[in-house]
């Protein structure tokens, strides 16, 4: 039986396996492939990427304050966050993989890191 490349019919040689006949179709089809069903999950996660950079500057200490203007001047998206965490006395963090914020009065931020 006569195996065929997925991506452009060639002739596929050698493991029983193979799909693709080489590199080059291989990664054109998978490329495809995850074009459109991904691309929200790989909005998401650039969102949340930056988001992460930009409290990492901000909190090179591990614990700081800024302000919002600040953070929205560097990019920073607040729809975007991994986790929110509510203390016993019912303070809310935002969180970003480790790195939190913390809503102040007059538009400041208290920035974290959890360990």
């Amino acid at each position: 039986m006569e195996r065929k490349c997925l991506e452009c019919g060639d002739k596929v040689r050698g493991r029983a396996d193979k799909k693709f006949c080489c590199d080059t179709c291989r990664n054109s089809y998978n490329n495809k492939f995850k074009k459109d069903s991904k691309n929200l999950v790989r909005n998401t996660n650039n969102t949340l990427r930056k988001n992460y950079r930009i409290l990492e500057d901000l909190n090179p200490e591990d614990k700081t304050k800024t302000t919002r203007e600040k953070m929205l001047s560097k990019g920073f998206d607040f729809n975007y966050f991994t986790s929110i965490y509510t203390t016993k006395a019912g303070t809310v963090y935002y969180f970003i993989y480790d790195q939190g914020y913390l809503p102040l009065e007059n538009d400041f931020y208290a920035l974290v890191k959890r360990e």
